[in-house]
């Protein structure tokens, strides 16, 4: 750890506050707000849609203005988003609202690359431990975003407008924070085009296909439960208090981990450790089908947290093994625009199963993906396996 680590990972919880605050009231907001109750989570998919379509906008900014003036950017956006959305939480304005998280998915497609920067502020050897414990801060959010959205839902007549404003502030300590960071330049800053391979040839590697699944379908089957979760836990009759509790702990198993699984995947292998998370994703479904218990709900989205760190941070590895320097910027926007695109899908996708199929139908959904990714690891694990042997003849 360093002085401009510690920053980031700060940084890290306050994106993450950020994320959290929105996950826990944008379905709802959504639900009072929407023409029709399935459309209820599109300021969500709104969210992740405009994390999508902003990657490639992203990598352009990073190489143009470099680490530091990219994610500042990033967090002026948030500002202005997050001020849309009080407008139109207050107005009742579900277009705007959507509009308006559309418009902040540019700071969720900034923030999502603190975990890639985390690696270059430390030696290659401890690149794993960087990216790990950056998003070990994403415990802040995890304890500040739900409790601030409960604290401040009645700020304003309208309910949750006062939890967009909020926003706004960590936003601005979020920006003074990063201000405070150095990175390395990164190769082509200032506008060149990217060098290194073609992006089809980086993509057609195991390694990356692999990384890309581990890293897309772990957010988004992790993303599908927990969106619709303060949605199915109301239609349980479970008080938004209980649904703040329920996030609370899914975001604190999502980053507590991060603490030891870089120590993990440096022992044991990034494949070994996402297939640990993936068996958590089987176990968090098994729970969940057992009954809709409050005791049920935090069960099981802590479990769903804990596989997602091991999924994530190992697929965060696996990528860094399957491009060179000077293609990171290319490589990475590829990966967090599958990464977005899925979580898209499953963040609309959440609101239409859980208020026609329900909660059941919508988890056992989810062991599709799980099952996709199931004999992904397995593939790469083997073609390792057989080089390993080749190479011992």
């Amino acid at each position: 750890m360093n002085r401009h680590l510690w920053l980031l990972a700060f940084a890290q919880g306050l994106y993450l506050t950020n994320n959290v605050a929105f996950i826990a009231i944008n379905g709802l907001v959504g639900l009072a707000l929407a023409p029709v109750a399935w459309m209820a989570t599109l300021p969500v998919a709104g969210y992740v849609a405009g994390g999508a379509l902003a990657t490639g906008f992203v990598a352009r900014h990073q190489r143009r203005f470099g680490r530091r003036g990219a994610f500042q950017l990033g967090l002026v956006v948030a500002i202005v988003s997050a001020a849309l959305c009080a407008w139109a939480a207050t107005t009742r304005d579900f277009w705007l609202l959507t509009f308006a998280t559309l418009l902040a998915g540019y700071y969720n497609a900034n923030g999502s690359l603190y975990r890639f920067a985390a690696a270059e502020l430390v030696p290659p050897a401890a690149k794993e431990k960087a990216i790990s414990w950056v998003l070990a801060g994403g415990i802040l959010g995890g304890v500040v975003g739900p409790n601030l959205a409960n604290a401040a839902r009645d700020w304003t007549a309208q309910p949750f407008a006062g939890v967009y404003l909020a926003l706004i502030g960590v936003a601005l300590l979020g920006l003074g924070v990063v201000s405070l960071i150095r990175f390395p330049p990164l190769p082509g800053t200032g506008g060149g085009a990217p060098a290194g391979r073609p992006l089809t040839q980086i993509a057609r590697q195991p390694v990356f296909i692999v990384a890309v699944a581990g890293c897309a379908l772990g957010f988004g089957v992790m993303n599908l439960l927990m969106a619709a979760t303060p949605i199915a836990m109301a239609q349980c009759a479970h008080p938004f208090s209980a649904a703040a509790l329920v996030l609370e702990w899914h975001v604190l198993g999502m980053f507590v981990p991060s603490f030891f699984t870089g120590h993990l995947i440096k022992r044991f292998g990034a494949l070994r450790v996402m297939a640990v998370g993936l068996a958590l994703n089987f176990a968090c479904v098994a729970i969940a089908l057992a009954g809709v218990e409050l005791m049920h709900f935090l069960a099981a989205l802590s479990v769903l947290g804990v596989g997602w760190n091991f999924l994530f941070i190992g697929g965060t590895t696996l990528a860094t093994e399957a491009y060179r320097p000077e293609e990171r910027t290319t490589a990475q926007a590829a990966v967090d625009f599958c990464v977005y695109t899925t979580m898209t899908l499953t963040a609309f996708g959440s609101g239409a199963l859980v208020t026609t199929g329900g909660w059941t139908w919508m988890n056992v959904g989810s062991l599709l993906p799980l099952s996709v990714l199931a004999a992904a690891l397995g593939w790469l694990a083997c073609l390792r396996r057989g080089t390993q042997n080749a190479l011992a003849r």
